[in-house]
């Protein structure tokens, strides 16, 4: 388990307060919650939201940690280009030290503009700040560019923040862990109070780690969201017959690695070691070192995720021979029927007779 997730996040079934070690820690962490969650709502009740001359399509998720929100910004620009749109992305940065508006470009590296922007750059153009609003704006100004002319926005890991108006918010939540126990950091994995997240979506979408193991989860939001909830599965993209009967020792740092390492396994792959790091953590000698010397120990070869790779670009020494030496397992999102026509439908609405 990482340092960064509590056991007691996920140790309960959504929403319930639980009891033993877990219920003790989560009732003396739970005050700290409520003062989290009320300056949450408060800097959202208190900001001016700027609303951008385009549509802004908003990417978040309810909980710290991975669910899928990247993946999903990837396949929102696929559809916004099927449909004939330019889209570009809005994001942080986050890990990066440039606070922007910049134009991610070849040179730069995570530790620049952070990990996400270079998975995201192939997708779309790209700009990162820390100040959406001023974000949206040097979109706004290069619309007539030969470089961008964005004529929508996707806004990257926005749900929280009250800077800029969304005319479409979607939130990921994980089809197996939920909403972790249902409270608010540091006594659960909400980042508000999820009655008010939930008052700043517009659909939910359950990223499952196979299609139907989402089920108990859907059921449960149902309960508490009136809008839509889609569907979507995790899944390889492109052939990965070459991980069949193959020994790796997998390693990651990213939000939820588990279901990376599932994933591996699932396809037919020994995994003879895993090793989590923190999500966003860089690597050093010391990491690289030890992650090739167990490849080596094994006999095996070393798997990891784009993201994790990303983080090492540029990197000489060990950490360069660290980044040849493994392979990347590719993964995007898939929207079965009729959930994908539903999110086709959302899109379509959002974006029809838009004009500011």
């Amino acid at each position: 388990m990482r340092i960064d997730e509590p056991p007691w996040w996920y140790g309960e079934a959504p929403g319930a307060a639980g009891g033993g070690t877990l219920g003790v820690a989560v009732g003396c962490l739970s005050p700290l919650g409520a003062l989290y969650g009320w300056a949450a709502r408060m800097r959202y009740a208190r900001a001016r939201h700027y609303r951008s001359r385009l549509p802004v399509v908003c990417v978040g998720n309810l909980t710290a940690g991975g669910t899928g929100k990247t993946p999903l910004t990837l396949h929102l620009c696929e559809r916004l280009r099927a449909r004939g749109l330019r889209p570009a992305v809005l994001t942080r940065g986050y890990g990066g030290r440039l606070a922007g508006p910049h134009w991610v470009a070849g040179e730069d590296d995570a530790d620049s503009v952070g990990d996400e922007p270079l998975l995201l750059v192939p997708a779309a153009p790209t700009l990162v700040a820390r100040d959406r609003a001023a974000g949206a704006r040097a979109i706004e100004q290069t619309r007539q560019s030969d470089t961008v002319a964005a004529d929508v926005i996707v806004m990257d890991d926005g749900l929280q923040n009250p800077q800029l108006a969304k005319d479409l918010t979607l939130a990921v939540v994980d089809g197996a862990r939920g909403v972790g126990n249902g409270r608010v950091m540091p006594a659960g994995p909400l980042r508000a109070p999820l009655a008010f997240q939930l008052g700043l979506v517009d659909a939910i979408v359950v990223n499952e780690r196979a299609p139907g193991t989402g089920d108990a989860v859907a059921a449960w939001l149902r309960g508490r969201f009136d809008g839509p909830i889609l569907r979507c599965a995790t899944v390889v993209a492109g052939d990965a017959g070459w991980l069949r009967g193959q020994r790796a020792v997998a390693w990651a740092g990213i939000g939820a690695p588990q279901r990376f390492f599932g994933m591996l396994g699932s396809l037919g792959t020994e995994v003879v070691d895993t090793i989590a790091f923190g999500d966003h953590q860089r690597l050093n000698e010391a990491d690289a070192q030890r992650l090739l010397a167990l490849a080596r120990r094994h006999g095996a070869i070393l798997v990891s995720t784009a993201k994790d790779l990303a983080r090492l670009k540029g990197a000489t020494g060990v950490l360069a021979q660290l980044a040849v030496s493994t392979r990347v397992l590719p993964i995007r999102l898939q929207f079965a029927a009729p959930d994908a026509e539903r999110l086709d439908t959302l899109i379509a609405s959002t974006l029809m007779g838009f004009n500011r």
